[in-house]
């Protein structure tokens, strides 16, 4: 007997909450692939390791990639989201709630608690979910697991079967496709597995794809120590990390906008991207909003750069043997950066076109004080320029910043807040590479506001939160220091309205011009 449905809605959100049979059994694998892990973080004594870590893993991503492939195979390419605000999981709802809080508390007890999750001390053995892990890890680089082991597997694993996932739904847009491949590359070959058997062969953990200063702790004096130490491999990264800092990025960034690292490059991106795509319409779009992100992502890129050049002066003031830099060397470097980024915002005034006065004088001011921070530093013989230890200034970043903002709120508040918490708030590599964005870059998008039926999908699926049809229905390109280049806003689209496209014939005012098409008595015309 069929069903009667009582709603008049042509868009019934019932109809798009029924399983089929495809996603019923991906639902079933997964939680049974999940439910091992749960077992072993109970401390069940969970026989044949080797096997039950292989069935949990196994289960949870072939559950994804079957829930995936049923979701959308069989059916023609093209936009598909229908439904988000029906679920429960993607609108608030109750699983939304239940999935906050057990992902924060995963991240709660990986930061803090690991010995909850069976991490052995003072050189016990491992036991529990940690445990679970040591032949995974033991394969990899014959050493057992640790907490941030088991959280690199999982991580690479959810950006891998989401990746695919995510494939599958935007298999119409080449971008997309070639995009998620990238980040699924870096991920797993340059972030997970290459440290991993560099450790097997008693080299250093490094990740080549991060850098300062997501990397905050790259100019640590024990990370500079271990890398020293591990003689030509330890200096060919500390250059390499130099270069890609200095002169890669910013080269990349120019041609390319911040896209390159934030949504091809980047494991933050990776995630937001693939893991918290059924998440990136919950991104707030409101003014105070766009207003909170600019002071606190720039606020949090201050503290970093005060952290580190604190950190450098106090290394460099012991003037150890082994580094190419002294005080006096670091004092220059220092007034040369800081001091020439302010001359550049008064002598360059084109460049900064649009720049909010009152803006460009707090800058000026803090570049002002790093100025004589590091010319006070060495003329006193100061180790501690801003008069607090570094170890202080490092302790409190890596709290604040390094775990409860990008790890707790920034993944943990995917179900709440959207997928790219952390990098729209508080990443300092995205608000560094957003500025240069802003004001260094041919990277734009252009649109047809001719074309615009103002439907609104580019404006809700924007996970960083901007209103791009406000800019579409004026004729305006976009360029905003936040955007990541990630081009869902053109994927759904249905008017080819927007275009990412990299252009240098306009580079200082590509942003400044509104288009708007104008009907009259002599026909249509667009008024600049």
């Amino acid at each position: 007997m069929s069903q009667v449905e009582p709603s008049m809605s042509l868009s019934s959100p019932r109809m798009h909450l029924q399983l089929n049979l495809g996603q019923k059994t991906g639902l079933v694998l997964g939680f049974s692939g999940l439910l091992l892990q749960i077992l072993a973080f109970a401390g069940v004594a969970l026989p044949a390791p080797v096997l039950v870590l292989t069935l949990s893993l196994l289960g949870m991503g072939g559950g994804i990639l079957l829930y995936g492939w049923a979701s959308y195979q069989g059916k023609p390419a093209g936009i598909k989201n229908n439904g988000v605000w029906a679920n429960s999981l993607s609108n608030r709802g109750l699983w939304g709630w239940i999935s906050t809080l057990a992902i924060t508390a995963l991240y709660v007890l990986l930061y803090f608690f690991p010995q909850a999750l069976g991490q052995g001390s003072n050189g016990a053995a491992n036991t529990g979910l940690v445990g679970l892990f040591d032949p995974l890890s033991q394969f990899l680089k014959k050493q057992n697991a640790s907490q941030w082991f088991v959280y690199g597997v999982l991580y690479t694993l959810g950006i891998l079967v989401m990746g695919f996932k995510f494939i599958w739904k935007y298999r119409h847009n080449r971008y997309q496709v070639i995009r998620t491949c990238s980040v699924m590359f870096f991920q797993t070959g340059i972030a997970f597995l290459l440290p991993e058997f560099m450790q097997r062969l008693n080299q250093p953990y490094y990740d080549f794809k991060n850098m300062w200063p997501l990397d905050y702790d790259f100019f640590e004096e024990n990370q500079m120590q271990y890398l020293l130490q591990s003689g030509g491999v330890g200096l060919f990264m500390i250059v390499f990390g130099v270069l890609m800092i200095f002169i890669v990025s910013p080269v990349l960034t120019y041609f390319y906008g911040k896209r390159w690292y934030c949504s091809w490059v980047c494991g933050c991106g990776g995630l937001a991207e693939t893991v918290g795509d059924p998440f990136r319409q919950l991104s707030n779009k409101t003014l105070k909003a766009w207003q909170l992100e600019r002071w606190l992502i720039h606020a949090v890129l201050v503290f970093a750069v005060l952290m580190t050049l604190a950190t450098l002066f106090a290394i460099f003031h012991k003037n150890p043997t082994g580094y190419y830099v002294n005080s006096l060397g670091m004092a220059i470097i220092s007034a040369c950066i800081f001091g020439g980024l302010a001359l550049l915002l008064w002598f360059r005034p084109q460049a900064f076109k649009g720049l909010n006065p009152q803006v460009k004088v707090a800058a000026t001011a803090i570049l002002a004080v790093l100025v004589l921070a590091s010319a006070s530093g060495y003329f006193l013989g100061n180790p501690d320029i801003f008069f607090v230890p570094s170890d202080w200034l490092k302790a409190w970043y890596g709290f604040f910043i390094g775990a409860i903002f990008s790890g707790v709120i920034g993944v943990g508040f995917y179900p709440l807040f959207g997928s790219r918490v952390w990098c729209r708030f508080g990443c300092p590599m995205a608000a560094i590479l957003g500025l240069q964005q802003k004001f260094f870059s041919r990277f734009r998008i252009t649109t047809n506001g001719g074309q615009c039926i103002s439907c609104g999908n580019c404006s809700t699926y924007c996970e960083m939160g901007i209103d791009v049809r406000a800019y579409a229905q004026k004729g305006q390109d976009i360029v905003r220091a936040s955007c990541v280049g990630c081009g869902i806003c053109a994927a759904v689209c249905p008017r080819g309205v927007l275009r990412l496209e990299n252009s240098a014939l306009d580079v200082h005012t590509r942003a400044g011009e509104e288009r708007v098409i104008r009907f009259g008595e002599n026909g249509a015309f667009i008024e600049a």
